[in-house]
C-alpha cells in the first residue's frame, strides 16, 4: 500500500508541476503584451531593428545579447509584442545584429527605417487585381511596402523594383509585395532602394507573410 500511495503521490505531484509551468508561461506571456507602449518610429536616417519578442523570457535572453551602448525597448508594433533596437546608420549595420540576433537568440527581426513621403508621386488612377490565390510565403525574405490605403502608390513601387507588385497580409495587416526572395543581398538591396525613394518599407520573414495576389497592376 505504501508503494501504490507513492506512486500516485508522484504522478499527482508530476501533474501539478506541469499544470504550474504551464500556468507561469502562459502568465509571462500575457504579462509581457499587458500596457506596451506604440512602438516609435525611426528617426531620419535611422534604421531600425523590431525583434518579435512575445515573453518575457525571450526579451531578457534578447537584452543579455546585446551590449549596454545598444538601445533597446519594449513596444507593441500591429498585433506583435517586439524588442525596438535602434541606432542603426545603415541596412548593412542593421543587417549584422539581424543576423547575430538570429544566431544567437533564435529571433527573427524587421527592419525598417524612416520614409521621406514627400518623394512619394501619386498617380491618380486605381489599380486592377489580378491572379488571386490566397497562400503562405515559403521560407526566405519579403519587402513589404505600407501602402497607407493609398492603391495608387502600386506604380510607383513597380517603378522602383522594376517587376510585378503583389499584395499580402502581415501581422493583419494589408501590404504591397514588393519582393519575395530567398537571397538575402536582394531583400536588403530592394529595401534600400524603396526607404531611399520614400516609401514605408519592412523587411520580414516570408514565411509568416500570406499572400493575397500575386499581381497587382494600375
Amino acid at each position: 500500500m505504501l508503494t501504490n500511495f507513492l506512486h500516485k503521490f508522484n504522478t499527482l505531484s508530476s501533474a501539478l508541476a506541469l499544470t504550474a509551468s504551464g500556468l507561469i508561461s502562459s502568465m509571462t506571456s500575457v504579462t509581457a503584451q499587458q500596457n506596451l507602449p506604440t512602438c516609435q518610429p525611426p528617426r531620419p536616417g535611422e534604421y531600425l531593428l523590431l525583434v518579435v519578442s512575445p515573453t518575457v523570457n525571450s526579451q531578457q535572453q534578447l537584452r543579455s545579447a546585446l551590449p549596454n551602448e545598444i538601445p533597446a525597448t519594449t513596444c507593441q508594433y500591429l498585433s506583435d509584442t517586439v524588442t525596438r533596437i535602434g541606432g542603426f546608420n545603415s541596412t548593412d549595420h542593421a543587417n549584422r545584429w539581424a543576423t547575430y540576433i538570429n544566431n544567437i537568440v533564435g529571433l527573427s527581426a524587421i527592419i525598417t527605417t524612416q520614409p521621406n513621403v514627400a518623394n512619394v508621386t501619386q498617380p491618380p488612377n486605381s489599380p486592377q487585381t489580378v491572379s488571386f490565390n490566397p497562400q503562405l510565403l515559403g521560407n526566405g525574405y519579403a519587402v513589404l511596402v505600407d501602402y497607407f490605403n493609398k492603391p495608387e502608390l502600386v506604380n510607383n513601387v513597380q517603378q522602383v523594383v522594376g517587376g510585378n507588385i503583389g499584395f499580402a497580409a502581415y501581422g493583419e495587416r494589408p501590404y504591397l509585395l514588393a519582393v519575395y526572395t530567398g537571397n538575402q543581398q536582394e531583400a536588403y538591396r530592394t529595401l534600400q532602394q524603396l526607404t531611399e525613394r520614400g516609401f514605408f518599407a519592412v523587411l520580414v520573414d516570408s514565411s509568416q507573410v500570406m499572400l493575397l495576389r500575386s499581381s497587382v497592376s494600375l
